[in-house]
């Protein structure tokens, strides 16, 4: 079985909220929600809901994995840092929903992400990167996101996404994709060939 036959498994675990709050940030106002199997989970998947969100309107959404070296410290390597706050920015004109799951380094984890990325300085490409290492070219799955969705009561999406994989595999679980709303990165020097890999091997819409 693919990595992307397995990326939306249904079956693997049972979450729930955690906790939830009001959360002011630049883009707009939301409510943060933890999503969790065990309330003392150090490290939740996240649900950023629009304070305006309407469910009865197809719903702006964005699936976003962790890349804390992207997200956080802003690294070039990828565009994953610039695509979460493109995205936040459409999220807050659409009122919709950004949905945060901690799977880093496409599931792989931070140390082995590290690994990954000494392996393509020496030429290596993240796919082969991850497979010289002993795992799939993708390890996230994303059936929390399924579950979280299924929680906030939505049915109909306007996705956020480049990978028409997340479309034709919500589709076949229900959702209705009545929209793909394409996220435009410019490539830098430092992320060229990541965004190549992207493209031509994992059929990525760049």
């Amino acid at each position: 079985m693919t990595a992307s036959e397995t990326f939306w498994d249904d079956c693997c675990f049972f979450i729930m909220r955690q906790a939830e709050a009001l959360l002011p940030t630049t883009y707009g106002e939301f409510k943060m929600i933890a999503y969790a199997g065990d309330p003392g989970d150090p490290m939740p998947n996240i649900a950023l809901v629009h304070s305006d969100f309407n469910k009865s309107e197809p719903a702006v959404v964005r699936i976003h994995s962790e890349c804390m070296t992207g997200d956080v410290f802003s690294s070039r390597k990828c565009d994953c840092g610039e695509q979460l706050h493109q995205s936040l920015k459409m999220i807050a004109e659409g009122k919709g929903i950004l949905i945060y799951l901690r799977q880093e380094g496409r599931g792989i984890g931070l140390i082995n992400k590290l690994k990954a990325y000494q392996l393509q300085e020496d030429g290596l490409n993240t796919i082969d990167a991850n497979l010289h290492l002993g795992f799939q070219e993708d390890e996230r799955q994303y059936s929390d996101a399924v579950e979280i969705l299924r929680d906030l009561g939505i049915k109909k999406i306007r996705l956020i996404t480049n990978n028409p994989l997340k479309i034709l595999a919500l589709e076949k679980i229900g959702f209705e994709i009545t929209e793909r709303i394409p996220i435009i990165v410019p490539a830098q020097k430092e992320s060229r060939s990541y965004l190549e890999v992207k493209r031509d091997l994992m059929g990525h819409l760049l």
